[in-house]
């Protein structure tokens, strides 16, 4: 590895390591919590333990005193019970003393130096039989050995524990008598084991441990305990001695009652060590998810702006002053001003056309006010370098994250060349329709001619009888010749509206919209069509709704209309009977349009003809363009109308135009 490598090398491991610091010091935390919780136990229960033993030892002294204390007693009294057949009163009183509970004596024997009994407070039952050595020892619960052995080596000897009637046990203290340095007798005190263990112990040592006495084999003799469990760590066991012979005292703590504060620190310690786990845990996730958010969020913000860089849509974003927050790459070169340029400028922009400042300030006042059309609305800007530049703009509301409605969002779109297309288009549309407009005349000339030479024959037959009369001599009849003059009118007048209507349809001028009467425009389409339609053998049926409203339209662009549709139905009846051979033309009012239908009993249209019949270029006529359909339908839409066919029943086909009565075509 080269040491330019060793740099990168470095700060990676050093972020790796500050990323497992928390968890190292958690783990240490917990670790720490954990022992300081198990030394606090640790010290708890070696300060209970000392404490135990403190306290057995304490039983163990006091134990020891007060058998010893009742061993100077016996050997006090000895010499008095010795001394006499029968202890005196006062002898007795102070046996009776001795064999309180408290003291643990449940009696007291006192013997011949050869080990017969004396006598015993309380007696012996039966009453011992001084004679009768066998009797004598049968009678009294006196251990030999112990007794053989007090005697011997003159001390006081405790012997074994054994069993006593009711199911207790006792034990026994043999004190040797002496007077001048001879042993004069024997006194035995015979202990009850439950009383020395039990009634000698204070009510706290009981209320503390549980106490009993074990033999050998491990059997309990006697024991002082309460209803409550014993503590498996707190225990302890000792000899008991005297008076010994194999006697265990065992002595185990009671379990304590449950030590609340100490309980809830440590759950408190658990549950908080717990919550801080979690809330590293927690943490430490939220912490990779906002990291991921902040790599997600800035290739979300690089995409966009990436995105927002390759639109041609020019995208701008303003305040509710009006003023300018944002502004995308696609604008400024559309505009030809930088973002720097442009960023907090507020109305009158210097993108705006300086000829038409005001229009353009009304405008931005209504945006602001309620945003654009659905449509969007087109305004004329000037670039930086004065170049025109048409846009269709649409503005919405801006949304922030919190709901708040923050300002507006407008796309610019540049459509000066779309719009000078459509202008093209439109010029376009307009010769084409005049073409049409003159091919339709030419198709009809002949006719037209015809209709012409009739009121032009008239009028010259007219003039010459006027001429003839006039020439001859004969008196002139005036009514007469009124009435020649006013046929040549009507046939001038003829002829001048059949010139007007021609000239009318086949004259190219701008679309003009104006409210006009569709009932009129009917008539002229048909009076200009009649003559054909005689020529061809047709009729031509009006039915013309009264008191229908005005539509706002072009007369020559209607006019056409029905001319197209008129001929068109002329033309499917070639094959229809003579007497079936009748064009309907009517007017209606259905809802907020007005109707115009033309129907005729031909052949009708075939689906496959019916799908391509308002392409352009799209004829079954040998001699036609293939453009009347095409353009009828782009004049309907043009006044926001539309225009559709269907069958018509019992044979031939229904064309219907609607225009709208409150269309705003300005």
């Amino acid at each position: 590895m080269s040491h330019a490598d060793a740099p990168s090398i470095l700060p990676l491991a050093r972020r790796r390591w500050l990323q497992h610091l928390p968890y190292l010091s958690l783990a240490l935390f917990l670790a720490a919590i954990t022992a300081l919780v198990w030394l606090t136990r640790e010290y708890d229960d070696d300060a209970q333990r000392a404490t135990l033993i403190s306290d057995v030892l304490w039983m163990e002294q006091n134990l020891r005193f007060n058998l010893d204390r009742n061993e100077i007693h016996l050997q006090e009294i000895g010499p008095e019970l010795l001394a006499a057949p029968a202890p005196s009163a006062q002898t007795e009183a102070r046996l009776a003393s001795l064999l309180t509970h408290e003291r643990g004596l449940a009696r007291i024997l006192w013997l011949s130096p050869e080990g017969h009994v004396l006598g015993a407070m309380p007696p012996l039952t039966p009453a011992p039989v001084a004679h009768d050595a066998s009797a004598d020892a049968a009678a009294a619960p006196v251990d030999e050995s112990s007794l053989q052995l007090a005697r011997g080596i003159g001390r006081a000897v405790y012997g074994p524990a054994h069993p006593a009637p009711g199911g207790a046990h006792h034990f026994e203290v043999h004190v040797p008598v002496w007077s001048d340095e001879a042993q004069v007798g024997m006194v035995v005190g015979v202990y009850s084991l439950s009383d020395v263990v039990m009634r000698e112990l204070p009510w706290w040592f009981s209320e503390r441990y549980h106490v009993a006495v074990l033999d050998s084999d491990g059997r309990r003799l006697a024991a002082k305990s309460k209803v409550a469990p014993l503590s498996p760590r707190l225990s302890y066991s000792m000899p008991f001695d005297p008076p010994g012979h194999g006697l265990t005292l065992q002595i185990a703590a009671y379990r304590s009652e449950t030590r609340w504060i100490p309980l809830l620190l440590g759950a408190s310690i658990v549950l908080l060590a717990g919550i801080i786990v979690w809330s590293v845990m927690q943490l430490r996730r939220q912490l990779a998810r906002r990291q991921q958010a902040e790599v997600a969020l800035r290739a979300e913000s690089a995409f966009r702006k990436a995105m927002e860089d390759s639109m041609l849509t020019g995208m701008r974003a303003r305040d509710l002053d009006g003023r300018l927050t944002y502004v995308n790459s696609a604008f400024c070169r559309m505009t030809g001003f930088s973002a720097d340029e442009l960023l907090g400028l507020k109305a009158p922009m210097p993108y705006w056309d300086p000829e038409r400042i005001e229009q353009t300030y009304a405008l931005h006042r209504e945006i602001l006010a309620g945003g654009s059309s659905a449509d969007g609305t087109e305004v004329r800007l000037r670039r930086k370098n004065g170049d025109v530049l048409d846009v269709l703009v649409f503005e919405a509301p801006l949304i922030d994250a919190a709901g708040r409605h923050a300002g507006w969002m407008g796309s610019v779109l540049d459509i000066t060349e779309q719009k000078r297309a459509r202008e093209h288009a439109l010029q376009q549309e307009e010769r084409l329709q005049q073409s049409s407009r003159l091919i339709t005349m030419g198709e009809m000339a002949s006719t037209l001619a015809h209709e012409l030479n009739q009121p032009l024959a008239a009028i010259a037959s007219y003039t010459s009888g006027c001429i003839n009369r006039l020439q001859d001599e004969a008196p002139l009849d005036r009514a007469e010749l009124l009435d020649v003059h006013q046929r040549i009118a009507r046939q001038a007048q003829r002829a001048g509206e059949i010139i007007r209507r021609v000239h009318d349809f086949v004259r190219r001028s701008e679309p003009k919209r104006e409210a006009l009467d569709l009932a009129a425009v009917i008539r002229d389409a048909i009076g200009l069509i009649e003559a054909d339609a005689r020529k061809r053998g047709m009729r031509i049926r009006s039915e013309l709704a009264d008191g229908l409203p005005q539509v706002p339209a072009d007369a020559v662009m209607i006019e056409q209309i029905v001319v197209n549709l008129v001929r068109n139905a002329m033309d499917s009846m070639r094959d229809t009977p003579p007497p079936e051979r009748t064009v309907a033309v009517r007017t209606a009012r259905e809802g907020r349009f007005v109707t115009v239908t033309v129907a005729d009993r031909g052949a009708g249209i075939p689906a496959e003809t019916a799908a391509r019949l308002f392409e352009p270029f799209f004829t079954t006529k040998q001699e036609g363009m293939g453009m009347g359909l095409n353009i009828c339908r782009t004049i309907a839409e043009l006044h926001r109308g539309r225009l559709a066919f269907e069958s018509r029943p019992g044979g031939g086909t229904i064309f219907t135009l609607s225009l709208p009565v409150d269309a705003d075509l300005e």
